[in-house]
């Protein structure tokens, strides 16, 4: 059997504890990053319930003397990664899955170091002394059940799981701890009596796969026993790029979602072009006031990068669902993402043929002239900042509830 040697290594409540370090005065207390919503909150507000994506009016109910700040995006970046960095003395093998946890595989570096568990202890010291912020760390020996150690350690604490006894500690854990369990598969989980990871490794293949669809049923399946092969990756390819907004409790109706999605369709499309790729498969999810949510999706003839092409796309989507479910009156959270990625190659204009869906189609007259326009503002921004320009429709209708800052770290990844 393997030896326990990776670590998942997880910033306790970071955007939250570093507005804590940045003030004393703010020690101690509950408090949230953010304003409309909860971006973030610290441990003393969570134990009032209060949560990330959460409406502030809702927030301040559930703890009326909550404080909110509005955010030191800069320092979540500088401290984020210096955070990460002191990984990387202890192994080349670091895999950063968002600007507050890694990965990392110590496996070649024990004969340098000393055993994974001593490299843990040293990296939390580490950055506890030189950075001021609490991180838990899981040691395991696959990357599944490291993060799941490192969410029981938490706040601030450090686990090892034996291989001799993964069984026995995942299989106590709640099923809502594995990697993939969402609100809406946990719903579905504990209406069929599914609480524990341990039932869910004893429900029979196919019922769970009934119950929450094959590819999601076969992957929780093989994790609830523990059976992961990922390796570390140093360097991941992006398979998608997404952007969400949460919106609080606001009606389902297109005033509503169209200025959301451009605004969303904006920060995907531009980081995109920056980073010369495009898509074909355009996916949009709408979280209902219950929390309940809806995915659709449309695969394109042509990969697309162009804002208006997928701000279209999306409205297209989201329509489709509020026509399949006219009960919903209220929404919660809209989400765009873009995958099937591959490097934009140059542009094959195409001639108009008075095809319907001639202004999607990127070589096409109008769907070039999007691009041209798109690259024109990506130039401008480029040198003047984001705010220098910008589409009528997100600039003037679009709500500001997160700040910029705060999404641009957020969609980090790409």
């Amino acid at each position: 059997m393997d030896a326990a040697t990776i670590l998942h290594a997880d910033l306790d409540a970071f955007y939250a504890s570093v507005e804590q370090m940045l003030d004393p005065a703010l020690r101690g207390k509950p408090i949230a990053v953010g304003g409309g919503v909860v971006l973030a909150a610290s441990y003393e507000a969570k134990a009032f319930g209060v949560r990330g994506g959460m409406p502030g009016r809702r927030a301040r109910e559930l703890c009326p003397q909550l404080l909110f700040v509005g955010g030191h995006f800069s320092e979540y970046q500088r401290l984020g990664d210096a955070a990460i960095a002191i990984l990387g003395d202890y192994t080349p093998l670091v895999e950063r899955i968002s600007i507050d946890e890694a990965f990392a595989d110590v496996a070649g570096t024990a004969h340098l170091f000393g055993a994974p568990i001593d490299i843990a202890q040293t990296i939390r010291r580490r950055v506890r002394e030189e950075i001021g912020l609490p991180i838990s760390v899981g040691v395991a020996r696959t990357k599944h059940l490291a993060k799941i150690g490192s969410q029981v350690a938490k706040p601030d604490g450090l686990v090892l799981i034996d291989p001799a006894h993964e069984l026995e500690f995942l299989h106590d854990l709640p099923v809502e701890l594995m990697w993939g369990v969402g609100p809406v598969t946990n719903a579905k989980l504990a209406e069929a009596g599914i609480r524990t990871i341990g039932q869910l490794a004893e429900m029979p293949g196919q019922s769970l796969q009934r119950l929450i669809g094959q590819a999601a049923g076969q992957r929780l399946a093989a994790l609830a026993w523990n059976r992961d092969p990922r390796v570390i990756e140093t360097h991941r390819r992006a398979r998608s790029a997404g952007a969400q907004s949460a919106l609080g409790r606001k009606p389902f109706s297109e005033h509503v979602f169209r200025p959301t999605l451009r605004l969303l369709a904006d920060r995907i499309g531009s980081r995109l072009r920056n980073k010369s790729l495009s898509g074909r498969t355009i996916t949009v999810r709408v979280r209902f006031a219950d929390l309940r949510a809806v995915t659709r999706s449309i695969t394109l003839p042509a990969a697309v990068a162009a804002t208006t092409i997928l701000a279209e796309v999306a409205e297209d989507l989201v329509c489709g669902v509020r026509q399949d479910y006219p009960r919903e009156g209220t929404i919660s959270l809209l989400a765009i993402s873009v995958s099937h990625l591959a490097p934009a190659a140059g542009l094959q204009l195409e001639f108009g043929l008075g095809l319907a869906d001639e202004p999607r189609r990127p070589g096409a007259k109008t769907g070039a002239a999007r691009w041209q326009a798109d690259r024109a503002m990506d130039a401008v921004r480029g040198r003047f900042g984001w705010e220098a320009i910008g589409y009528g429709s997100v600039v003037l209708e679009a709500p500001r509830a997160v700040p910029d800052a705060f999404r641009e770290l957020a969609e980090k990844e790409l």
